[in-house]
């Protein structure tokens, strides 16, 4: 079926309705939301005068911009790589195909730091953040854990340019160390050589074979390097545990995102490695999402 994208100058109403039937067309779900973030982003008003004018009409400058980005959107190239931009909790992260879109689940991994750093008040909280990509994790605990000293890691270049491009703008520099490092070769400490007391990560978890299954926003347009960890969809975490058997040694807490169904034996390869005590908690969908592991600081790593 041809897909006729929006074009000239029309109302909201008028480039609202075009755009979302061509958006719908090309299969996205989420059709209307994405056309008026879009408009905004074209025209610089939010969803509140968008909706209070339907009448509006579109200055050509806008009109042609919102055009290119829906014939973008059609494409299915996501909303975030469009805008350049995702919020995550509190702050807004640039983003482009260097990295993957932070998605709202991964904001477990940030609650768990804080319910753990709460815990470890009031002496400084050492992180340490293992594929770091766009640097939302990392930042958002240096945003909202003012004690908290960050290192976030990555094996991708590009990827760590665009952390330390979110880093400069939010104003969190100082509060994070960026390094190009991989679980082979993971720091042994905080900036002044102290162990951390939480690592964390969103490895790739996606198995080989379901990669060609995923939504075309996913498979056409984010860095598969990201998602995909091998035929079982585990390597990337088994080897992240094996590294913290060697002579990092274990932190005091660990807290990993996983797909749907790999709750279960991740926490029993975290209870292998050293951490005594496991639980699993659920994003908003019910989905068992993040693997926390903790061990009593006086524990030794197991030889």
């Amino acid at each position: 079926m041809a897909i006729t994208p929006v074009t000239g100058t029309n109302s909201v109403s008028d480039a609202l309705g075009a755009a979302v039937d061509a958006i719908a067309a090309a299969g996205v779900d989420t059709a209307r939301l994405d056309a008026e973030l879009l408009l905004g982003a074209a025209t610089g008003w939010d969803r509140a005068q968008i909706a209070a004018g339907p009448d509006l009409r579109l200055p050509v400058g806008s009109s042609r911009a919102f055009a290119a980005m829906v014939r973008r959107r059609v494409r299915r190239e996501p909303v975030a790589y469009i805008l350049g931009r995702k919020g995550f909790r509190r702050i807004e992260l640039l983003v482009d195909r260097r990295v993957l879109i932070p998605r709202p689940e991964t904001e477990l991994l940030v609650d768990e730091a804080l319910s753990l750093s709460r815990q470890a008040e009031p002496e400084p909280f050492n992180v340490l953040d293992v594929g770091t990509g766009s640097g939302a994790i990392a930042l958002a605990i240096a945003d909202e854990i003012p004690r908290a000293h960050v290192v976030a890691i990555d094996t991708s270049i590009d990827a760590l340019g665009v952390t330390v491009t979110n880093a400069e703008r939010l104003g969190l520099s100082t509060r994070l160390d960026v390094v190009s490092r991989g679980i082979s070769s993971l720091p042994p400490g905080g900036p002044d050589g102290e162990p951390f007391d939480l690592v964390l990560a969103n490895l790739p978890y996606v198995r080989d074979s379901e990669w060609q299954g995923l939504e075309p926003e996913i498979r056409e347009y984010e860095p598969r390097e990201a998602l995909v960890a091998g035929p079982t969809g585990f390597e990337a975490i088994e080897a992240l545990l094996a590294a913290l058997r060697g002579p990092v040694g274990l932190p005091a807490a660990i807290a990993l995102e996983v797909a749907a169904g790999q709750a279960e034996r991740v926490a029993e390869l975290a209870g292998a490695t050293g951490f005594t005590s496991t639980e699993v908690r659920r994003d908003l969908a019910g989905i068992e999402r993040v693997v926390v592991g903790t061990r009593a600081i006086n524990e030794s790593s197991p030889v």
